[in-house]
Order: structure tokens, then C-alpha cells, then sequence
């Protein structure tokens, strides 16, 4: 966590917006088919949405792993999809010099 990071949990907002990932996160964590991966990313997206505000995205090193998971080979190319479309989220709320200093993270 950066000092930007830690400066933001002083805010009610902020704070409730890292729950509401955590939140999103969790429905990860209980899909059992590729259509619940589909539902989880929407919700995940919509989160990140509503709080483009933030110019950061808290929980991001699980975020990126998720998202690395989401694009398995194996799955269907509608989760694929809405991986992308999670990405794409997450690169415009960042910015290009968030996004070079944490490009590790979405690989």
C-alpha cells in the first residue's frame, strides 16, 4: 500500500469502497462455473465503476491475479470478455503512470 493509499483510508468513502471490492472479490471465491465468473467480473466492474472517482484501485495484487485467471485458456471466450472489459475499467481509473508502475500486476 503507497502513501496514497494509506492518505485515502482516512476517507468514509474510500473506506467503503475497499470494502465493496472486498465485497466483489468474495464472489470469486464461491463460483463454481464459468457463468459465475461472468456475474463476479460484473460486479467487480460495476464496484470499480461507481468509484472511478478514486484514481486508485484498492486490492489490486488480487484483482490482477483474478483477472489472470479469468482469461484460462480453457474457459469461454464470454469470460474472456468480460475480463477485458475489467482491464479496461481498471486502465482508465489508473491513468498510463499508474498503469506503467503497476503493469506487473495485470499480466
Amino acid at each position: 500500500m503507497n502513501a496514497e493509499e494509506v492518505e485515502l483510508l482516512s476517507d468514509s468513502k474510500y473506506r467503503n469502497y475497499v470494502a465493496a471490492v472486498d465485497k466483489a472479490l468474495k464472489n470469486f471465491e464461491y463460483s463454481s462455473e464459468w457463468a459465475d465468473l461472468i456475474s463476479a467480473l460484473g460486479k467487480l466492474n460495476k464496484v470499480l465503476q461507481n468509484n472511478a472517482k478514486y484514481q486508485v484501485v484498492p486490492k489490486k495484487l488480487t484483482i490482477g491475479k483474478r483477472l489472470a485467471q479469468c482469461l484460462h485458456p480453457a474457459l469461454p471466450s464470454g469470460v474472456h470478455r468480460k475480463a477485458l472489459e475489467t482491464y479496461e475499467i481498471i486502465f482508465k481509473i489508473i491513468g498510463p503512470k499508474r498503469l506503467a508502475k503497476d503493469l506487473f500486476l495485470y499480466r
